[in-house]
């Protein structure tokens, strides 16, 4: 349905500016998690979303948390707003109640990664559900890789209880989207409102409304996307173990793998760099010995393994 989307894009739309209020788009989001349309707001991508929550929820003298190792732009958004970001481990994430009590005092907004990236964990709703019930700022769940997962947090935003958690969904992931960049989150309306109050006027723009509109209406074939990617994810996870690779449980589109003791991760990645073949690595002692493998198609899985066997680095 996307291709159709661009294919019947009425192109005189162009001469107008988007609708800033991404009425229909909203409607079919708000229709999907089962919330008011007043409860979703739609971004640039995800990103921003992240962006126009750190403005709306963080004051001058107040500093923004997350999971440890997690997501490299959280720390770049504190450093943009020029506040600190406190980062907490992940094994802490196994009690959410435990974490929130770790929590600095100065910490208002907490940004939860679930499946977290880079490693892929899953931590569970309800786990969740206590620290944002502890916690006493405003507590962000980024679920972009949320539709691999076994469950996911929607329905903690829905709720009509809920005053302080937000979840982030994006169209880059699950639906295959990433150029278009489009994301959305569901949330209590005052903290959506907030978010209205500090967006660009026309922050998404007309053909990535329409896309995601289309998108959104053909959850068959988002449904069937997932499926094979996940399929693609388990044969290749057998196959990096069969080479002695030690696999973290993943529950999104990529696998975070540390190569045997014989092969260090950044010497792997610059050797697979020369190939043309692009995986990631993240330096420092918490990730420095995996990389970071997102999942492709069989083939391009196949020429990945076929590289490392090439490269004798069993």
């Amino acid at each position: 349905m996307c291709e159709q989307a661009l294919r019947g894009f009425d192109l005189d739309r162009l001469r107008r500016y988007p609708d800033p209020v991404f009425a229909e788009l909203r409607g079919a989001l708000a229709a999907l998690a089962g919330v008011e349309p007043e409860r979703i707001f739609v971004g640039n991508g995800s990103d921003e979303i992240l962006s126009l929550l750190a403005r709306a929820f963080v004051e001058d003298d107040e500093s923004i948390g997350s999971l440890d190792p997690s997501y490299s732009l959280y720390q770049t958004l504190a450093a943009i707003r020029n506040v600190k970001w406190r980062g907490y481990p992940t094994v802490a994430a196994k009690s959410g109640a435990a974490l929130a009590k770790r929590i600095h005092p100065s910490t208002s907004l907490f940004i939860w990664t679930n499946p977290n990236a880079p490693t892929g964990e899953f931590a569970e709703p309800d786990e969740i559900a206590a620290f944002a019930k502890a916690f006493r700022g405003v507590t962000v769940v980024d679920e972009a890789y949320a539709d691999f997962a076994r469950g996911n947090c929607m329905a903690l935003a829905a709720s009509r209880r809920n005053r302080s958690i937000v979840v982030m969904r994006t169209f880059s992931k699950s639906y295959s989207l990433a150029g278009m960049r489009v994301g959305w989150c569901v949330g209590p309306r005052d903290l959506i409102e907030a978010l209205y109050k500090v967006k660009d006027s026309y922050n998404v723009d007309a053909v990535a409304q329409a896309v995601a509109l289309a998108a959104i209406r053909d959850q068959a074939w988002m449904r069937s996307n997932v499926r094979r990617i996940v399929a693609t994810r388990n044969r290749f996870t057998a196959a990096l173990k069969a080479r002695g690779w030690d696999v973290l449980p993943s529950e999104s589109n990529f696998v975070f793998a540390r190569p045997p003791k014989t092969q260090r991760a950044a010497k792997l990645f610059a050797a697979l760099k020369a190939k043309n073949i692009f995986v990631r690595y993240f330096k420092g002692s918490k990730t420095g010995d995996r990389l970071r493998i997102t999942i492709g198609t069989d083939a391009q899985m196949k020429k990945l393994t076929k590289a490392i066997d090439e490269l004798n680095l069993r």
